[in-house]
């Protein structure tokens, strides 16, 4: 697979989340990828867990913008805002690559507490649309 430029990556990235580039995802998360949730004490293995988890999220928020992107090598924090319903969240992804180009863990932090808690609904509510069960 092999991407090796950061640019290509981040690109990659924005296509997934903004046009919603699922085959995108598939590419970028390693089979035995982590998601660390702000909702899970433990964090979730696997490829076809986290790409449910994203896709969800991509549905969910609305008016989801990056703001500061910072890219050290493979350790990456993406500051974001969106909107869940009425309510204004903040937050950041901490993505680590693999050498080859693919995620390897992927945690996301999100603020405040009331935004955090219509989030988790949200996305309990889509992940069982989606027949997810975690």
């Amino acid at each position: 697979m092999g991407m090796d430029s950061q640019q290509e990556r981040l690109s990659l990235w924005h296509r997934v989340v903004f046009q919603r580039d699922y085959a995108g995802l598939d590419r970028l998360l390693a089979p035995d990828v982590y998601f660390r949730s702000p909702f899970f004490w433990k964090p979730k293995e696997g490829k076809a867990t986290a790409a449910a988890i994203l896709q969800a999220a991509t549905t969910v928020f609305s008016d989801f913008a990056y703001h500061r992107e910072w890219v050290d090598g493979n350790n990456w924090a993406l500051e974001f805002s969106a909107k869940v319903g009425d309510l204004s969240v903040k937050g950041i992804d901490l993505i680590r690559w693999n050498d080859t180009g693919q995620i390897v863990d992927f945690e996301v932090l999100v603020r405040p507490a009331n935004g955090l808690q219509a989030l988790g609904m949200a996305m309990a509510a889509r992940l069982a649309e989606m027949g997810v069960a975690l």
